[in-house]
């Protein structure tokens, strides 16, 4: 195992006029850190494509998690899927992306276009064994990963864009390409690479879309810790010891909630300065400096919007023009804890908050520690590795 990590993000456009996508993404995690990624792509659009690309995706992804061959995946997926009457084949096109360890990256595609790989800011070409399936030309690759490298994986409705308005034979792969390699040059996350491609192929579609189109894009990185802490510990006694354990962590340091922030600026001999300036807009109380920490803000509201986001975000439902480019609290902790970081370390205080215990106050202790809980779960659904210390 190394220290690199990969950076996982996917987004689709449906045909104009259908609600279900007939493109579908699945992600394995596998006990060992590895991943599988399947972008499966389902002949036609609407509900039967919707149906057929879940069942491709899914059935490829916990076949090739439980070390199952392709050519055992192909023949499962040839007998388990309906036969399209016009088409005469049996399962949908395909991309599988296997992660392995993190320091090797195993492609096996089937129709769909080939994935772009970049590297070092440029488009990277490599090496494809052809393999006979069923009749089917399957390509295998095996490409060890670097730090920065950016794999795209799309259905063909990517480079179909702009058929017929924008480009006579639609947005070629090549030119998407160059486009990514631009786009990877900024450092934008995997989420951002995926909104700027989908995006651009929405408005070579002009925003009505000829086909299904899905866009997945893998960022490999290095793993990144993440310190935050909410709320005092239990016992007074306890607070030199929690603070000690929260700055001696590697990485970037949230405190959060007044009480806490006052905790930790005595534990540094440094003042709390509140700045109001950045906030006026905002949803959620303004943020703090301390010298020495990263992040100040206040603690049960601006968590819950965090945790607001977070549970968006894992439907596809977020603002992220909203959030990610936000200079309120909440939006600088959906920063650093769900782009940024990579690895999570929870410092949780059990005291109660008396301010917070009156019979028309919505806020007590176990509002608290669900925020914690569920923000916690949405963290490790989104890849990151978290770890929760009460005190």
């Amino acid at each position: 195992m190394n220290d690199l990590c990969a950076d996982i993000s996917y987004k689709s456009i449906n045909h104009v006029g259908e609600q279900l996508c007939g493109d579908h993404v699945d992600i394995v995690s596998q006990p060992d850190g590895s991943k599988v990624i399947v972008l499966a792509d389902g002949l036609g659009s609407g509900v039967k494509a919707s149906i057929l690309s879940t069942l491709t995706s899914k059935i490829i992804s916990t076949m090739i998690a439980e070390g199952l061959s392709v050519e055992e995946c192909v023949n499962t997926i040839a007998q388990a899927l309906p036969v399209d009457p016009a088409r005469g084949v049996a399962y949908s096109t395909f991309t599988i992306l296997h992660l392995v360890r993190n320091q090797m990256a195993e492609l096996i595609q089937y129709d769909n276009p080939h994935v772009i790989m970049i590297r070092d800011g440029r488009v990277t070409d490599y090496q494809r064994l052809e393999i006979n399936l069923e009749g089917k030309r399957i390509y295998h690759s095996k490409i060890r990963l670097q730090e920065g490298d950016v794999f795209v994986a799309m259905s063909d409705g990517c480079p179909h864009a702009g058929i017929g308005r924008a480009y006579n034979f639609g947005w070629k792969r090549e030119d998407i390409a160059d486009f990514m390699a631009d786009m990877s040059l900024a450092g934008h996350t995997a989420k951002a690479l995926c909104a700027l491609l989908i995006d651009e192929c929405d408005k070579l579609y002009g925003h009505k879309p000829g086909d299904d189109a899905t866009a997945c894009v893998v960022r490999i990185r290095q793993r990144t810790p993440m310190n935050i802490l909410f709320g005092p510990p239990a016992s007074r006694d306890e607070s030199d010891r929690m603070m000690g354990l929260f700055f001696s962590k590697e990485g970037k340091h949230i405190v959060c909630g007044g009480t806490t922030a006052s905790i930790a600026a005595k534990f540094l001999g440094k003042p709390v300065e509140t700045d109001i300036r950045l906030d006026r807009a905002s949803k959620v109380p303004p943020i703090s400096r301390i010298e020495g920490v990263d992040l100040v803000t206040e603690g049960v509201v601006t968590m819950n919007r965090v945790l607001s986001i977070a549970q968006d975000y894992l439907k596809g439902e977020d603002d992220y023009d909203d959030w990610g480019f936000g200079r309120d609290g909440a939006s600088q902790i959906c920063q650093l804890l769900f782009e940024e970081g990579t690895d999570i370390n929870f410092f949780v205080g059990r005291a109660m908050n008396p301010a917070h215990q009156g019979a028309d106050t919505p806020i007590n202790f176990n509002i608290k520690m669900s925020i914690v809980e569920e923000l916690s779960e949405c963290l490790r659904r989104m890849g990151k590795r978290v770890k929760v210390s009460y005190f």
